[in-house]
C-alpha cells in the first residue's frame, strides 16, 4: 500500500511537471512587435465602428487572441517621431525641442533592443526604420544596427517602391534615393539585397518567418516594420486590384519623360508626388486601392500568425500590433468618426489600432477602453521579459497595469494638446496636404491655433468646443501642459 501510494504520487508530480513546461510560464516570452503605417481608425475589424470594406481577418484574430485598445495613442501624427516614441518609452520631443519631423535618436537614450539584449534576447528589425534622420546611412545611431538590433533588413526613410528593389533600376534611376521614398535594394546589415522580383509587403513577411525559424531556440525580439498602407498605395499585386475592381497602374520607368512640378523629367520624385494625391486617382478608386493594400497586409500578418503557430511557438510569443499614427488623408483611410488625420493632433492624427497578445497573461476577448499611450509598449515588453526599470523619464507604464485619468502630452511643430481624464485640450489647426484630401475625411471645425476643448466621452469626434463654457478647465489643462513641458523638455 505505501509502496503504491510512492508511485502515485511520483506520477502526480511527473504529470503536474509536465503540464507546467508545455505552458512554460516561467520562461521569458519570444517578442513581435507589429508596426503599420498609416491604417485608418475605422478600417481595424476590431473595433465596432469599423469599416465594413476594409477586410482585416488576420488582424480580428489577432486582436481576439488577447485585448484590443479602442483609445490607443501615439505620440506624434506622423511616422517619424511617432516611431521614436514606440522604441524608447518616451515623447520624443523631451530632446526634440522644436517637435519636427525629425527627431532622430541621441546616444543616451536607451531602446527596446538594447534593454532586451543585456537579458540575452536574439533582436531584429525587418521593413521600414524611420527616425526622420541619417537616412541610408549605416554608422549613425538612428541605423538599427547601432542601436540594439543584431539583424537589420529593409530601408531608412519615410516610404519604398513596392516593386521595384533590385539593384538594375537603382542604377538606371536618377534619383534612387532623392525624395521621401526610396527604390532598389534594401539595406541587410551593413550591405545590401537585391530582389530581382517580387512585393514588398510579401518579402517582409517571408523574411521575417525565416528569422522566426532560425531563431526559435532563444527567446528573440522582432520588430516587423511594414511599410503598407503608405503610398505608393496603387501598387498590389494583380490579384487584389482585380478583387476591388480597380485598374493596374504602370510602375515607374526611369527612361519616361513625366514630369510633376519642381521635379525633373524622369526622376522617381516626379512619379511618386504624382501618384501620392489625388488627381490622376479620383476618389472611389483611391479607396479601392488602398482596401487593397490593406487586404494584401492582412494576408501577409496571417502568415505571420500561421508561421509562429507551425513553428510551435505561438503560445510562447509575445505580440504587439500598432499603426504608428492615423489614417493619411491623401490614401483613402477611414479615421471615423474621429476628426482629421495623419499631420494633425486631432484624435484622428493620433489615435490608432493596437492590440496585445500575451497567452498565458492575457485571456482573449479582451477590450481596454482606457486610453494608453505607444509609450507603453517598452514597460509592458520590459515587463515581460523580467526587466526592472529605473528610468524616470520613461513615459510610458506598463500596459497591465494601465493608469486611469493619466496625463498625455503631444507637442506637434507649432500646435499642441494635452489629455487629462475625459478633457483634451489642443491648438490644433487643420491639416496640411499637397491635395485636397479624400472624402472620407472628416474636417476639423476649426482652421487656426486658438485654444479648443472637448469631452471626448461625450464627442469623440471633437466636433463641440467647450472651452467658452469651462474657462476653468482650459486653464488647468494648459497648465498641467505648460508644467509638464518645464519639467521634461530637455530631460532625457
Amino acid at each position: 500500500m505505501k509502496k503504491l501510494l510512492i508511485i502515485t504520487l511520483f506520477f502526480c508530480l511527473f504529470s503536474c511537471e509536465n503540464k507546467g513546461q508545455s505552458v512554460k510560464k516561467d520562461k521569458t516570452p519570444n517578442i513581435v512587435l507589429i508596426v503599420v503605417d498609416d491604417q485608418g481608425y475605422a478600417d481595424f475589424e476590431p473595433f465596432e465602428n469599423h469599416d465594413s470594406s476594409a477586410e482585416t481577418p488576420n488582424m480580428g484574430k489577432l486582436a481576439r487572441s488577447g485585448m484590443v485598445f479602442t483609445q490607443a495613442y501615439t505620440t506624434a501624427p506622423v511616422c517619424s517621431p511617432s516611431r521614436a516614441g514606440i522604441l524608447t518609452g518616451k515623447n520624443q520631443f523631451r530632446w526634440d525641442v522644436k517637435a519636427s519631423w525629425g527627431p532622430g535618436l541621441p546616444d543616451s537614450v536607451k531602446t527596446i533592443p538594447e534593454y532586451l539584449k543585456e537579458m540575452g534576447y536574439s533582436t531584429a528589425r525587418i521593413g521600414k526604420n524611420d527616425l526622420g534622420r541619417n537616412f541610408h546611412k549605416y554608422d549613425v545611431r538612428e541605423y538599427p544596427l547601432e542601436h540594439g538590433y543584431d539583424e537589420f533588413l529593409g530601408f531608412s526613410a519615410h516610404a519604398h517602391d513596392y516593386w521595384l528593389l533590385s539593384k538594375e533600376i537603382k542604377d538606371r534611376t536618377p534619383d534612387p534615393s532623392g525624395t521621401s521614398a526610396v527604390l532598389g535594394p534594401l539595406m541587410h546589415d551593413k550591405g545590401e539585397k537585391s530582389y530581382e522580383e517580387g512585393y514588398l509587403t510579401d518579402i517582409l513577411t517571408d523574411e521575417a518567418i525565416q528569422y522566426i525559424k532560425k531563431s526559435k531556440s532563444k527567446p528573440f525580439f522582432l520588430t516587423l516594420a511594414y511599410s503598407s498602407v503608405h503610398h505608393l498605395i496603387h501598387e498590389v499585386p494583380q490579384k487584389y486590384l482585380d478583387k476591388y475592381n480597380v485598374k493596374s497602374i504602370n510602375n515607374y520607368d526611369p527612361d519616361s519623360l513625366m514630369a510633376y512640378g519642381k521635379h525633373k523629367p524622369g526622376s522617381y520624385a516626379a512619379y511618386y508626388d504624382k501618384y501620392s494625391r489625388l488627381g490622376d486617382i479620383q476618389d472611389e478608386d483611391l479607396r479601392k486601392y488602398y482596401l487593397a493594400n490593406l487586404n494584401c497586409l492582412d494576408d501577409n500578418i496571417g502568415r505571420l500568425l500561421e508561421s509562429l503557430k507551425n513553428e510551435n511557438i505561438d503560445k510562447e510569443t509575445l505580440i504587439i500590433f500598432i499603426s504608428d499614427n492615423g489614417g493619411s488623408p491623401l490614401t483613402g483611410a477611414n479615421n471615423s468618426p474621429l476628426t482629421g488625420g495623419k499631420y494633425s493632433l486631432w484624435e484622428g492624427g493620433i489615435r490608432v489600432p493596437m492590440a496585445l497578445v500575451w497567452p498565458g497573461k492575457i485571456k482573449p476577448n479582451q477590450t481596454q477602453t482606457d486610453y494608453v499611450s505607444a509609450t507603453d509598449i517598452l514597460p509592458t515588453i520590459l515587463y515581460s521579459a523580467g526587466i526592472k526599470l529605473n528610468d524616470d523619464t520613461i513615459d510610458g507604464v506598463n500596459l497591465l497595469q494601465s493608469k486611469k485619468d493619466r496625463l498625455l502630452v503631444w507637442k506637434w511643430q507649432k500646435t499642441w494638446a494635452v489629455r487629462l481624464g475625459d478633457w483634451k485640450l489642443t491648438n490644433s489647426n487643420e491639416n496640411h496636404w499637397k491635395s485636397r484630401p479624400s472624402n472620407l475625411y472628416i474636417k476639423p471645425i476649426s482652421n487656426d491655433l486658438s485654444l479648443k476643448l472637448f469631452n471626448l466621452k461625450e464627442d469623440t469626434g471633437e466636433r463641440i468646443d467647450l472651452s467658452s463654457q469651462y474657462p476653468d478647465k482650459v486653464k488647468e489643462l494648459e497648465t498641467a501642459y505648460q508644467e509638464w513641458c518645464k519639467a521634461n523638455i530637455g530631460n532625457f
